[in-house]
């Protein structure tokens, strides 16, 4: 993640009868029986899992560099939407040259002080103080919010490039792991004294874009696939020994974002590796967008497949076709954690096309990445397509097409989670809700939080 890309070069990113119960977490068995009948073909039964049990996982990101736009931990409570997460991902941990763990900007992560207006407890940071910037909002917001798991993100879409070295060898994945460990479980930040961080994140998740692929042009090959499996055992094995020790949590997270792309997906040994992880967040979104700029217009996150869709066969993407291939890989339904955008693509040059929509028409150009809440005020006219359980908006005047998610999709999504005992969902970015978190509680709700 860290920038949207496309699924197939990166792979992150009902109709109105079905509402009630896309918005009624003991209503959500529902779903499968009020599909229609295209999408009810393609989706699976749902399994007598021990995740329909669990607590379902709404993992919201946090960007570092949202500081600069505005946007601080402070804001999660004024939005409404801390009330809805379990666990909060910080966006990102760099990776150094030496294949260590490396803050990309610790201005923002620690260094920066916080006036009273823009903290979490209100008050201002002191002159002297040893801990700044989001990583003591960060604190501040645990001890306000004690059920709430923070957790460390390493990589992304920007910052994987060092990933496949560091891995090719058993020295570099342990020497990697120690470093993450020492500087956000340990809490050892440069300059600072020892321990000034502890206590703050409670796990890892790898953001590894992507092994066996190029990413944003980054090194890779066939053995990236054994070396991913290799890595992920080395977290697990040294965060297992930092609870053992006593002075942290009793089980720190470890989950893997990983592509939604079967393509992609299949370059990494996925039953192994769920031995290892708490859970998958599997990135489905991106499916189409501006790395297309000819279109055709189509979904960029659809938990179906719209049978109309124009696209071959092999450039067809769904969150249910990512949920049913993880599964034939052997991944359990409560390891699968969907990933929801909170942000829009959009082509320009876009004719009305026979419906007057502008779905699946070709373009000029492709467009930006819009957050939601700056779609949702944009010209044009909202429409829902029922058989892939989408929202889009088409502004006939300016031609310019836009597909998102919605409160009603999510919502959906939800819905869709429950009912097949899936582990949860991870959404980003949290900066990109409304004012009122409107995304963020409508999901919350259907996964009954």
């Amino acid at each position: 993640m860290s920038a949207p890309s496309s699924t197939g070069s990166s792979g992150r990113r009902r109709p109105r009868r079905l509402l009630a119960a896309a918005t009624s977490a003991g209503c959500a068995v529902a779903l499968l029986a009020a599909l229609p009948g295209s999408a009810q073909a393609q989706a699976r039964p749902a399994p007598a899992a021990s995740g329909s049990q669990q607590e379902k996982q709404l993992v919201g990101y946090f960007t570092q560099w949202g500081i600069y736009s505005g946007f601080l931990e402070k804001n999660l409570i004024t939005t409404g939407e801390i009330n809805h997460l379990t666990e909060l991902d910080y966006a990102f941990s760099d990776i150094a040259p030496d294949g260590t763990c490396s803050s990309g900007d610790s201005w923002a992560d620690y260094q920066r002080p916080f006036a009273a207006s823009e903290s979490v407890n209100g008050q201002a940071d002191a002159a002297g103080q040893t801990l700044l910037g989001n990583f003591n909002q960060l604190r501040e917001l645990k001890a306000a919010y004690p059920k709430l798991k923070i957790v460390m993100s390493i990589g992304g879409w920007a910052w994987s490039s060092q990933f496949s070295q560091l891995a090719s060898t058993a020295a570099g994945r342990q020497k990697f792991v120690a470093s993450c460990i020492d500087q956000y479980i340990k809490g050892d930040l440069p300059g600072l004294p020892a321990g000034a961080a502890a206590g703050i994140f409670d796990g890892f998740a790898v953001d590894w874009e992507y092994p066996g692929e190029p990413g944003n042009g980054n090194p890779y090959g066939a053995q990236d696939t054994p070396d991913y499996t290799a890595l992920m055992q080395e977290f697990r094995t040294q965060l297992d020994a930092a609870s053992a020790s006593g002075t942290g949590d009793s089980h720190y997270l470890l989950t893997a974002n990983t592509s939604a792309n079967p393509v992609f997906a299949a370059q990494l040994q996925l039953k192994q590796v769920a031995k290892v992880v708490d859970w998958f967040n599997v990135m489905t979104f991106d499916y189409h967008g501006s790395w297309e700029p000819a279109g055709p217009t189509d979904f960029a996150s659809a938990l179906f497949t719209d049978p109309r869709d124009p696209n071959p066969a092999n450039n067809r993407f769904s969150v249910n076709q990512a949920v049913q291939y993880y599964e034939s890989q052997g991944v359990r339904p409560s390891q699968i954690s969907l990933s929801i955008p909170y942000y829009a693509h959009e082509w320009t040059g876009v004719a009305p096309g026979p419906n007057g929509d502008g779905l699946f028409q070709t373009a000029t150009a492709g467009g930006g990445t819009p957050n939601y809440n700056t779609v949702v005020a944009a010209p044009g006219k909202t429409y829902f397509d029922p058989l892939s359980d989408a929202p889009y908006k088409y502004d006939a005047a300016t031609g310019t097409f836009y597909t998102y998610d919605s409160p009603l999709s999510v919502a959906v999504k939800g819905a869709y989670i429950n009912a097949l005992g899936l582990r949860g969902t991870m959404v980003w970015s949290l900066d990109g809700d409304t004012s009122n978190g409107a995304l963020t509680a409508a999901l919350g709700k259907s996964l009954g939080h």
